[in-house]
């Protein structure tokens, strides 16, 4: 050889450069990033999981206690009367019919109290836990480096006022869109109110969307609640493709998972209930952060990046942003 450089063999110990590795955010790079973050996901399911506690011990201190007798159907009491009044034989009848008796929990001090106090705490902290999930969560679609409990709580005191109002205003949004759903789930036979269980079904897809993105600009820019908002409705339209991927994603993990609870318990595998605890949650929240990040850094990151101005003007209207210091 003309130089002196020595040829590279297995046995060397020198390598030539690697090849950068594509991290474009697609399906397949989707799987191996979930795969090498695995070990923090769970770590971090663990600080998540407190999220929900709160209300797992109110269903439990609600379900599981003193009970009192009760009739179903509101016509028990009148057929009663009506029985009692004139022995009517189609009375008695009627009353084996709708006199079926169900024991529902005593709503005593003692219980309302404990309920009362899961539920405040779930309502002044909803915000600030989600806020530190959607940080370290960030940080590991992005491949920074991640340190989960001091990130959480650094991410929850820059966005300590925000988090707490925005918070408030998420649970009653999910309560009435849920009360909503349940409430015009029975009636939906009816054609007016099919319509209406329709048309609040779609609203809580595009709000369950929407949050995708509120907490993660949340913690990247410095925009008010209105904005989030405002931005998060854009982006359920700038990146249908994402979302749409993203909410089957998580509809197929739901799912996937109320089958094998059911099959566990069925076969007495009551493990079955416990196993979602550990990896549902940091699932649900890393398939919305790998959907939507993507579409935060190309509308509304690389702006800044590429450009002196804040704004560009991609498909119409570009969502307002004003990144914070370490967006």
């Amino acid at each position: 050889m003309g130089n002196n450089a020595k040829p590279w063999s297995f046995l060397s110990k020198e390598r030539p450069d690697a090849e950068a590795e594509d991290t474009t955010p697609t399906f397949k790079y989707f799987f191996k990033l979930l795969w090498r973050k695995a070990a923090k996901l769970l770590t971090l399911n663990l600080m998540m999981i407190f999220q929900i506690i709160p209300l797992i011990v109110a269903l439990l201190v609600y379900f599981f206690g003193s009970t009192t007798p009760t009739v179903e159907h509101a016509v028990y009491a009148p057929l009663l009367g009506t029985y009692i009044a004139g022995g009517s034989p189609a009375a008695g009848t009627l009353i084996g019919v709708f006199g079926q008796q169900l024991n529902v929990p005593a709503m005593t001090t003692g219980r309302m109290i404990v309920i009362g106090i899961m539920i405040a705490i779930t309502v002044l902290t909803w915000g600030w836990q989600n806020v530190g999930a959607t940080y370290n969560l960030r940080s590991l679609v992005r491949g920074d480096s991640t340190f989960l409990w001091s990130d959480y709580f650094y991410a929850i005191r820059r966005n300590l006022k925000q988090g707490f109002l925005f918070g408030i205003l998420d649970l009653l949004i999910i309560f009435v869109l849920a009360y909503d759903i349940i409430y015009f789930y029975p009636l939906s036979v009816n054609f007016g109110y099919g319509l209406m269980y329709g048309l609040v079904v779609a609203l809580a897809v595009i709000y369950l969307v929407m949050r995708f993105y509120i907490y993660p600009m949340m913690i990247t820019f410095d925009l008010s609640i209105y904005k989030l908002l405002k931005n998060a409705l854009l982006f359920t339209m700038l990146g249908i493709k994402r979302n749409l991927v993203a909410v089957l994603g998580i509809a197929v993990l739901v799912v996937f998972n109320v089958v094998t609870i059911v099959w566990g318990l069925s076969i007495g595998l009551s493990v079955m209930l416990v196993l979602p605890f550990f990896y549902l949650l940091v699932l649900i929240g890393f398939i919305s952060m790998y959907a939507a990040y993507p579409n935060i850094k190309r509308y509304m990151i690389d702006p800044y990046e590429t450009s002196d101005t804040a704004h560009a003007a991609p498909e119409g209207e570009e969502p307002d942003a004003t990144p914070q210091a370490d967006g």
